[in-house]
């Protein structure tokens, strides 16, 4: 019992130096995929977004230009973790022909606005993991290819477990990104904002309570306890 609290006082002791400048940037990814902070992707103005509710359709073609020919307006495609992806802000019945769809996330909680940017990011953490605390001034999403997803805000904390987790939350509120679980996490996010306003803004108002570090160590005392 004593080293099992040893064991976990050495992972919550070591988490401040995995912190990663990670949502809050604007710098641009390159073809080296290590894990670090987040950079971004692409950067879409969006100057009317479909009637009713939108949503993020992820899907995976077998190359760019597939992926032109069955995207729409909205669509942005990008080139990560060894494969095409077609990211395209449409409304819930929206398919997109001839690939793999990954996922499809939200209805998106969107402000009015005259007009909005989608920022996508790519992002590989390792557990303990986190990006800095950060706000933005529109909903965020997160879409893990693999990994484990812990996002802790005021309004409580979510985690996404395994390929293809993913998590939502609305603009505004200050949030926590940590990777948790066992392997490194790799990912994209969706910054859906209003395109007068900036995207991120780092900020030191709110605190985590903890509760991503805590699962993150529950998750790695499994990891280490024998069988």
């Amino acid at each position: 019992m004593r080293a099992s609290l040893v064991c976990l006082m050495v992972i919550v002791a070591g988490l401040s130096a995995s912190t990663a400048t990670g949502q809050a940037t604007a710098r641009a990814c390159t073809s080296s995929e290590e894990p670090g902070a987040a950079c971004l992707l692409g950067r879409q103005r969006v100057v009317q977004l479909p009637h009713g509710d939108v949503y993020w359709h992820i899907d995976r073609f077998r190359s760019a230009a597939i992926a032109r020919k069955a995207g729409l307006s909205t669509s942005t495609v990008v080139e990560a973790f060894n494969a095409t992806w077609l990211f395209t802000l449409s409304g819930d019945s929206w398919r997109a022909k001839g690939g793999e769809r990954a996922a499809k996330i939200g209805p998106l909680p969107v402000l009015p606005a005259s007009g909005y940017q989608a920022e996508y990011l790519r992002s590989i953490f390792v557990p303990g993991t986190s990006a800095p605390l950060h706000t933005h001034s529109g909903p965020e999403a997160f879409f893990a290819v693999d990994g484990d997803t812990c996002l802790e805000t005021p309004d409580g904390v979510q985690i996404g477990r395994g390929a293809g987790n993913s998590l939502l939350v609305r603009a505004g509120p200050p949030m926590l990104l940590m990777a948790i679980g066992k392997v490194p996490r790799r990912g994209f996010a969706l910054i859906l904002h209003d395109a007068d306003a900036p995207p991120t803004t780092l900020t030191q108002a709110w605190q985590p309570t903890g509760l991503c570090t805590r699962q993150l160590a529950a998750d790695q005392m499994k990891a280490t306890s024998p069988m």
